[in-house]
């Protein structure tokens, strides 16, 4: 039990860190929380989430680094020590504008409050060593290219192995450091409440750092906001949070007007309303999710936005809908899977079981052939992932086509450097500093 005290941004990271270590929960849904909990202001929530994502994103070499200075293993500490470790360690090496003796100090500190006295000897001995060393800090050791790169950039061995296989070692390397980086946040404008300059204006004026997408008309990248969500220009419905991969599974879709739309696996909401706003609120969308608080989300989103074209319904997509069948102009099919794109926004995607994504494919391939079905004669399929793994996105769609001779891949353009895509397209992070993104559209014959 530690003292009474208001958190700060390092005992809100610390604590988080914790139930990632002991419930193994989600970062992004603890630090929501906890810091809501922790009434943190901006500055100290923006503090708390770097702190809490860079450890994060450098676990596996920070405890390496702990490993050289320490008597235990990293994993045999408690959590709370292995966690204050961590956090001092990642504040000496990783950000420049904490002093590494005012890291040491707060550690410790923070290692008495939580009464363990009797560590804090241990604590400041072992991040001593971390600023002591900090231009020089122990080798790593020998080894093959994937262990290196995987020690190197926190990232598990069997990942790296797959991306080695794919892309080589020198594309693999800028994949792991971009994961590792700081991402600005990507916003499309709403069209149907103002336009791009009304926008840029409105936020420069909140203090943030806002410029126009390089490639993507009517989106910014922006930072410095703290939490978006408290912004007026995002409670009036302005824009919308979204990454520009993301955002070109609307522009491939293309819905025409009058087309109707069918978002098989809508929330929380992003395609469909990307599809909206592109067609000005015309025409008519139905957005469906299996959870009805993610629904919820959608149609608070819609709301926010201005968006009336949306309805949503409570539906499995593997799930057959007779009603639905041959009705839709365009299906949209934004499937689950492992998320390998977005580790630079999710790092702990990094650490999941790779046996449970082994399950994903035959989820994937169930919902693609459920969701065929409600394409009419002549209408438009795609297929989105948030990955980059061939067996979640070619592999699925070429078992896809061999079995539907009645749907082709179609050929598409996407604005910037992506440009003439032959039916689908592998967006990569470090080619674009995009999410990392698999979409495809196909045609159905008439």
């Amino acid at each position: 039990m530690s003292d009474v005290r208001k958190p700060d941004a390092r005992e809100t990271a610390l604590e988080v860190l914790m139930q990632v270590d002991s419930a193994n929960a989600w970062s992004d849904g603890g630090l929501k929380r906890t810091i809501a909990k922790n009434k943190l202001d901006s500055r100290d929530a923006a503090l708390a989430t770097r702190l809490c994502y860079g450890v994060i994103q450098n676990r596996m070499l920070l405890d390496y680094y702990i490993g050289c200075w320490c008597s235990q293993r990293p994993e045999r500490l408690e959590s709370v020590i292995r966690n204050i470790l961590r956090l001092g360690g990642y504040q000496i090496l990783f950000l420049d504008k904490v002093p590494p003796r005012a890291a040491v100090n707060e550690a410790v500190e923070m290692t008495k409050r939580h009464r363990r006295e009797k560590a804090a000897g241990m604590v400041n001995a072992i991040l001593r060593k971390f600023a002591a060393n900090r231009e020089d800090m122990p080798p790593l050791p020998k080894g093959s290219p994937a262990q290196t790169l995987s020690l190197r950039y926190s990232h598990p061995r069997w990942l790296v192995e797959r991306l080695l296989s794919l892309i080589g070692e020198e594309e693999t390397e800028a994949y792991l450091r971009m994961n590792n980086q700081v991402v600005p946040t990507t916003i499309q404008t709403n069209p149907l409440k103002g336009t791009p300059e009304e926008l840029e204006k409105l936020l420069r004026q909140t203090g943030a750092q806002v410029e126009p997408h390089p490639w993507l008309a009517g989106c910014f990248s922006v930072s410095g906001t703290g939490d978006l969500e408290q912004l007026s220009a995002f409670r009036e419905g302005r824009f919308t949070v979204q990454d520009a991969a993301a955002r070109l599974v609307a522009t491939v879709a293309a819905p025409a007007p009058e087309d109707r739309v069918l978002d098989v696996c809508a929330a929380p909401g992003g395609k469909s309303f990307a599809m909206a706003m592109d067609r000005r609120d015309r025409g008519q969308i139905l957005s469906c999710d299996v959870h009805p608080h993610k629904l919820k989300l959608i149609d608070s989103g819609a709301q926010r936005l201005g968006i009336t074209s949306i309805r949503t319904a409570l539906a499995d997509a593997r799930e057959e809908h007779a009603a639905w069948l041959e009705q839709a102009d365009v299906v949209v099919a934004d499937v689950p899977c492992s998320g390998l794109g977005i580790i630079r926004k999710k790092p702990d995607i990094r650490y999941k079981n790779p046996r449970d994504l082994a399950q994903l494919p035959a989820i994937q391939g169930d919902i693609l052939e459920n969701a065929c079905r409600y394409v009419c004669p002549g209408g438009v399929l795609v297929y989105s992932t948030c990955t980059v793994l061939p067996e979640e996105n070619q592999e699925i769609i070429h078992v896809f086509l061999s079995r539907h001779p009645e749907f082709r891949r179609e050929t598409f353009t996407l604005p910037g450097p992506v440009g003439l895509c032959d039916g689908e397209a592998t967006l990569w992070p470090q080619r674009l500093g995009t999410d990392g993104f698999y979409i495809c559209r196909m045609r159905r014959k008439a």
